[in-house]
């Protein structure tokens, strides 16, 4: 499984970008599609996630903010990132769960597969 993401750049605070990722399989069989995060001194984080029904999950900091949509028709998933904050600066990873996972909340989920990372830079 190959996942190839694009999107990412540099804003300034209150700003938008938008990631978006293609598998190379059909990811209607992943569990879980999501979008993690590396910042600069922090510990990697589950940002966004949807599951193959559609249930997405954003973790606290983003909530109101970012938007995270799948479409099995194209094996892609999308992170919509509005309002953006300096502490949103890092490098976002594309990242994808099999079905082992489908019974695990998304934030419990082995995220198996992972893209390369695109950097997003938010300046104040």
């Amino acid at each position: 499984v190959q996942l190839q993401a694009s999107g990412g750049g540099s804003v300034q605070a209150g700003g938008s970008l938008s990631l978006s990722c293609v598998a190379s399989v059909d990811s209607s069989l992943m569990s879980f599609l999501g979008w993690h995060r590396q910042a600069p001194g922090k510990q990697r984080e589950l940002v966004a996630s949807v599951s193959r029904a559609g249930v997405t999950y954003l973790v606290v900091s983003v909530k109101g903010r970012f938007t995270v949509s799948r479409d099995n028709a194209k094996n892609s998933v999308y992170l919509q990132m509005d309002s953006l904050k300096p502490d949103d600066t890092g490098v976002y990873f594309c990242t994808a769960a099999s079905v082992q996972s489908a019974y695990a909340p998304p934030y419990r989920a082995k995220y198996d597969w992972w893209g390369q990372g695109t950097l997003v830079t938010v300046s104040s």
